[in-house]
Parts: C-alpha cells; structure tokens; sequence
C-alpha cells in the first residue's frame, strides 16, 4: 500500500474475541487494504500475547482494518462485525472468557462513535439478538501489533484444531451472508 492510498484510506479497530477470527473475516472484505491483529485498550505499553491472554494487561485482542470508504463504508464494516461475533456476552466469545475478548468498537472519532452508537441501538431495536447488545464503544487509544507469528494465522493454520472449530465457521457465516461485500 503506498502513502497516497493510506491517506485516502479509513481505518476502523475492532475487537470481538479473539483477533485471528477478525482477521480471517475483514482480509476477504472487499474494500479493505489491510488487517493488523494486535491489542488496545489497556493499561501497559507494548503489551505481550500472554500478558494479554492473562486477562491482567486490561488490553483486548482486536484488529485495525484499513479500508476505502468509497469501495466500503465503516457502518457496513460494522454490519459484518455483529454478524460474526456474539455481541451480547460481556468478557467472552464462546469458550474464550475474559476482558481480552471483550466486544468493543474503538472509535476514532466522534463520526465513528456516532454510526456504532446507531448500529447498536438500531439491532436492539431490532432485537437481532435476543439479548442486549454490549458491545462498548469507546475512544481509541493506542493500538499495538501483536506478535509476528499472529498475522495471517488462519491462512497459515486452517487445519489447527482451534481455527476448524472456531475461526472457519465465522469464515464461512461471512461467506454466506454477505457475497457483496467479499472480495472477488
């Protein structure tokens, strides 16, 4: 991606379990340039995965996506999100339990903050879940990369026992439910 692109570029950081699900997810957005696992939202600097995954650190496991708004808004990356993670379970994803996994939108700026604040309150609404929406949107705030060995971890581990279980079937519920937004 060259400088011109990332200026003409949004960026939106999300966090809804664990981070290779996200990834996994947004790289087969259309529209979208890049996706950086990493970690925000908590209290040390340059927090490590197993600081994280202790649940100590107060950081959660999320993504920083990099789009084009002209190719993908930011309120239809929010689309996407609620419709692969359970956004009505505080500090959990499944069997994955704790702040780290936390649902949060961290929003840029008060134009962010305003669209997932109407996204949230038009699925209540709704009632698209069944249970309340707890998904906090908050300030973003530093956003540090996780670990080498994290990116692209589903493209590299389809056949890990956690990846079959937990990250292709997010993968495929994308795949089926929103054809227009994939890449071709």
């Amino acid at each position: 991606m060259n400088d011109t692109t990332l200026q003409e570029s949004g960026i939106a950081i999300l966090a809804g379990g664990c981070f290779w699900c996200l990834e996994a997810v947004f790289k087969e957005v259309a529209g979208v340039h890049a996706v950086q696992p990493g970690y925000i939202g908590g209290q040390l600097p340059e927090p490590t995965y197993r600081q994280v995954c202790g649940g100590e650190s107060g950081h959660a496991e999320a993504v920083k996506i990099v789009f084009d708004p002209q190719r993908i808004e930011y309120r239809s990356l929010l689309e996407i999100f609620f419709a692969i993670h359970d956004p009505t379970t505080r500090d959990r994803q499944g069997d994955d339990v704790g702040p780290q996994y936390r649902s949060a939108i961290f929003a840029l700026d008060d134009g962010q903050a305003l669209i997932a604040h109407e996204t949230i309150a038009a699925l209540g609404a709704a009632r698209a879940f069944g249970a309340p929406v707890v998904t906090e949107v908050v300030p973003a705030t530093h956003f540090w990369p996780a670990e080498d060995y994290h990116r692209d971890y589903f493209a590299h581990n389809p056949k890990q026992p956690y990846c079959q279980r937990v990250v292709a079937p997010k993968l495929n519920t994308f795949r089926q439910k929103f054809t227009r937004y994939r890449r071709l």
